[in-house]
């Protein structure tokens, strides 16, 4: 069910020109918050946004979330801030783990800083299922920053920010993940590149990530992991839904067959999407 409740009349969304915070920006709008800050450093996708929206309520910062100064600026009159702003890539962070928690660990501290300096009212990190009992560091990553987040409301003080984390699965047609990388390969007559057939991933759309968060952010009182219940699929269902001919390659390094959200509970755990219900949800994706 969609909320019909604007979260705050102020909103910055790190990584806000990425996928799921063009969404969320445009849910925003749709709900007549009259003032929405896009934090991000990629100024060409800022270009593309601004051209697509054409709406005066947003204000674009270029900016990365390793420079708390620039945050801090950005946050000014803020009452809630959404932090989606991560890398996220498993092989990359396996590869460059550095860098990784330069932005994804270094810059959850920059943001909890930043916006207990500003006098935002409310904090919402985004994290992911790899966060659960990680093997990667990707995970690791999140794991730590969902742990900062939630441990910022112990020293908070009388009237300093609340902070609560949502923890995601596998977004539907995010940048990067297996659909549109699928459909792109399928485009371009490439082989495609199925790692396990037994492997399992829940299912999240767009919207029911948009919605998580605004519920979260409306009736937050600091603290919360938010974990919503989701469906499963098979990568070889999604395989056949798509129509998908493709040569196994493996499991790469960091990742896993099955991923958590919860401890004791994975994916192959969860309900099983079907082929034809697959089919169905791609059609929306």
């Amino acid at each position: 069910m969609q909320t019909n409740q604007p979260p705050a009349q102020s909103v910055l969304v790190t990584g806000g020109a990425g996928f799921f915070g063009r969404g969320f920006v445009k849910r925003l709008l749709a709900l007549g918050v009259p003032r929405v800050c896009v934090f991000s450093r990629d100024e060409a996708k800022h270009a593309a946004m601004r051209a697509e929206l054409q709406d005066e309520r947003v204000r674009f910062f270029v900016g990365d979330v390793r420079d708390q100064q620039r945050l801090e600026r950005a946050m000014d009159g803020i009452e809630l801030v959404v932090h989606a702003a991560a890398l996220k890539r498993v092989e990359v962070a396996e590869y460059d783990a550095a860098e990784v928690m330069k932005t994804n660990v270094l810059g959850s501290m920059n943001v909890i800083e930043a916006a207990t300096r500003a006098g935002v009212a409310k904090v919402v990190a985004l994290s992911t299922d790899k966060a659960c009992e990680p093997v990667n560091a990707y995970g690791a990553s999140k794991l730590a920053s969902e742990k900062l987040f939630l441990a910022a409301n112990n020293a908070r003080g009388a009237r300093g920010p609340l902070f609560a984390v949502t923890r995601y699965g596998n977004v539907a047609g995010s940048t990067g993940s297996v659909i549109p990388t699928w459909r792109r390969a399928m485009d371009h007559g490439w082989p495609v590149r199925l790692t396990q057939p037994d492997a399992t991933r829940f299912w999240m759309t767009l919207g029911e990530a948009v919605e998580l968060v605004l519920e979260t952010a409306i009736g937050m009182v600091g603290g919360e992991l938010q974990i919503p219940d989701l469906p499963a699929y098979q990568l070889r269902d999604l395989a056949r839904a798509m129509g998908v001919q493709y040569h196994v390659a493996g499991l790469g390094p960091g990742e896993k067959l099955h991923e958590s959200m919860r401890p004791g509970f994975t994916s192959a755990d969860a309900r099983r999407m079907s082929v034809d219900e697959l089919q169905e949800a791609l059609t929306h994706v």
